[in-house]
């Protein structure tokens, strides 16, 4: 084993076998932990920025923030209830991109995947930035080393994440139930000590500021679509349906119940202390620090809180580690991403859709200096398109099927679809110039490149299919004595004509050949002999099985027989490739040609030849 295979098994565990998918499911409460981290942890910063917008017409304005936060948390339940709609009707899983594209048709459903990635890369910044934030309040010495940690915890987070879904439900319970319980438990001294007389008198209230009728509408509905931030998140568990066990929609809707219930009670709660402690945001210290220093002091139960706190927004971007790859993989497979973002890894974890999220995160921490006030305005447009695309999808599906009851469900939906598109419009109106316009330009970029992969990958399968050749008779090839003396492999992934003219090459140099193909699970086999029969019948096709979704392990192997096999003979090995016309087009392509050739060579194969076939 190699160095680097070596430090890989170490950060990230031993390879996991296909057949041990269905181990890796999480009960409800590991799973609240990995799926609802995001929405929980909102509670964290919510308030704050509903304050923020409050403050700048007076702080006798900050007595709004408690019907705003009775506005959003009716927006919740109406959220939850639609989603639950969505469990009933998906019950494998019906994310936004699934619901509007199987309901609205193909561009909404690219919109609604756009936007939700968008948002999870952005929830991934905002979360360890307000965490950073959390550690940097209670420790102000750490302020200028914002940035470093920032990076250092998505790092930490992806690292967990490449290890699996059931070791990072191991990792992420603790964290998410402490914050839980120490939230509730400040909202209880809190209520306690308020009950108890021991409140401070009210600061006198700065007047109002002078402001038209419109503005200050304006500055409610932005202050309401600060606050909307709290939503952020909810529909994580309808994405990640197939994490949990069975049945596996009935423990996600219950999950989401629970989400939603421990969410309003912690918002609420913290939004109604703050109003009653007469506390106001400051400089350089989150409103929740403000809050657990005057209800828990100095002491344990403070820096219980913050620690708590820490964690619970650092996890928070775990929600997006879980469900961004996932997503990443539904448009991958439907070949509007590249096809890498299919691929399971090692441990039965999109890896490839976790590095990349990390990568996007870093470079968004890097350019907006994790400042989490930089952020907030990029935040929620995403979110909240894709949760109106989901809810109007769900309004078609229920007419076009018109099941028992459909008229209920149908209505929660329309609910759900008319008032997220009603806060769709305050946060893009209040937030445009803010920042929200880059979200807003970002999307239907996002979108035209979706549409520009696929195009690519259009041509390029009509310039490699087969199906138009008529079947090829083949005279059995002439026997060899023993052992041949000219043997080759081809590796075969695919039958299309790059395949068919490396196998043609071989024909020219050698006088026995056999041809692998690795199945990785997703091979139909039939398909693929009966094809072989018509096209390639005189050369025998072996057929390895890799339980660990690797092509060149089986097939390192398959070459040490055979080379041992024909000892002291040159054994060539041949590999089919297609070159695109662009170099930038390889990216969107798997490289096991690349991989193939270094494990050979590391592996001392003499002969190794690519034949290349020109798109």
């Amino acid at each position: 084993m190699s160095t680097f295979s070596q430090i890989n098994r170490f950060l990230f565990g031993k390879p996991l076998p296909t057949s041990a998918h269905a181990e890796e499911r999480l009960g409800n409460f590991a799973a609240l932990a990995i799926l609802a981290s995001d929405a929980l942890s909102s509670v964290a910063y919510a308030t704050e920025e509903i304050l923020l917008v409050l403050a700048v017409a007076g702080t006798g304005a900050l007595g709004l923030s408690l019907p705003l936060a009775g506005a959003i948390a009716l927006l919740l339940g109406i959220v939850i209830l639609s989603y639950s709609q969505t469990l009933r009707a998906y019950p494998k899983g019906g994310g936004s991109y699934i619901v509007a594209r199987e309901n609205l048709g193909l561009y909404p459903g690219l919109i609604a995947a756009a936007s939700l990635l968008i948002d999870y890369i952005l929830t991934v910044t905002v979360s360890v930035s307000a965490g950073i934030a959390a550690l940097t309040s209670a420790i102000p010495a750490l302020h200028s080393f914002t940035v470093p940690l920032c990076i250092g915890a998505i790092a930490l987070l992806t690292i967990a994440n490449l290890r699996g879904v059931r070791e990072a439900g191991k990792i992420f319970m603790l964290p998410t139930y402490s914050f839980i319980f120490s939230i509730f438990l400040l909202i209880i001294l809190g209520l306690y000590k308020q009950a108890t007389g021991g409140i401070p008198a009210p600061p006198a209230a700065a007047p109002l500021q002078a402001t038209s009728g419109s503005l200050g509408i304006f500055l409610i509905l932005r202050a309401f679509s600060a606050g909307c931030t709290a939503l952020t998140g909810v529909e994580a568990i309808s994405d990640g349906v197939l994490v949990f066990k069975p049945p596996e929609w009935k423990n996600a809707r219950r999950t989401l119940f629970y989400l939603g219930s421990i969410l309003c009670l912690m918002f609420l709660g913290i939004t109604y202390l703050v109003h009653s402690y007469h506390l106001v945001p400051v400089e350089k210290e989150t409103l929740v620090s403000v809050l657990g220093r005057e209800i828990f002091g100095n002491g344990l139960l403070y820096y219980f809180l913050q620690v708590s706190t820490l964690f619970i927004l650092l996890l928070a971007a775990n929600t997006s580690f879980a469900d961004f790859p996932r997503l990443c993989y539904f448009v991958a497979r439907d070949g509007y991403l590249p096809r890498q973002l299919a691929l399971l890894g090692d441990r039965l974890v999109y890896s490839n859709g976790i590095r990349l999220l990390s990568i996007a995160a870093a470079i968004l921490v890097v350019v907006f200096k994790g400042q989490v006030n930089a952020l907030i305005p990029l935040y929620a447009v995403g979110v909240f398109t894709s949760f109106t695309l989901s809810q109007a999808g769900m309004v078609r599906h229920w007419f076009k099927l018109r099941e028992k009851g459909w008229q209920l469900s149908g209505f929660i939906n329309g609910l759900g679809a008319m008032t997220t598109l009603l806060v769709l419009a305050v946060i893009v109106a209040t937030k445009f110039r803010l920042g929200a316009w880059m979200v807003v330009v970002a999307i239907p970029l996002l979108v035209c490149f979706f549409v520009s992969i696929h195009r690519h990958y259009r041509i390029v399968a009509s310039k490699l299919e087969i199906n138009s050749i008529k079947p090829i008779p083949r005279p059995p090839r002439l026997p060899v004595d023993a052992v041949g003396t000219h043997p080759a492999i081809v590796l075969v992934g695919q039958l299309h004509l790059g395949t068919l003219q490396a196998l043609d090459y071989a024909r020219t140099i050698a006088d026995e050949i056999v041809a692998v193909h690795i199945d990785t699970g997703s091979t139909n086999r039939a398909a693929l002999e009966q094809k072989w029969q018509e096209l390639e019948s005189d050369i025998p096709l072996v057929i390895l099985d890799s339980p660990y979704r690797s092509i060149v392990t089986p097939l390192i192997e398959f070459v040490q027989y055979f080379e041992t096999r024909h000892s002291g003979i040159f054994s060539t090995i041949i590999i089919p490739v297609f070159v695109t016309r662009n170099w930038w087009e390889e990216i969107l392509h798997n490289q096991t040609a690349f991989f193939v050739r270094a494990a050979l060579r590391v592996k001392g194969s003499r002969v190794v030849t690519t034949v290349r076939y020109y798109l």
